[in-house]
């Protein structure tokens, strides 16, 4: 079993075995599934559904520094 701990602002880092295990690579897309009494992380992989593939390639606009600057106290 392996811990990671929720920052204040709802933030956490998926422990490497765990991104290793998974197969998870930076920019991945990830999906919640909320459970009676657990959370389930899912890898979405974007070619399996159009919509999904749309929407990441979309969101790659928003990936420069000055977005991120711009963004990350929301």
């Amino acid at each position: 079993m392996e811990l990671a701990k929720i920052t204040s602002r709802g933030q956490t880092t998926i422990p490497k075995k765990i991104r290793q295990a998974a197969n998870l690579r930076e920019g991945d897309l990830i999906t919640f599934e909320v459970a009676v009494d657990h959370v389930v992380v899912r890898k979405v992989i974007p070619a399996e559904d159009d919509y999904l593939k749309g929407l990441s390639e979309g969101l790659s606009e928003w990936v420069s520094p000055e977005d991120e600057e711009a963004w990350r106290d929301l």
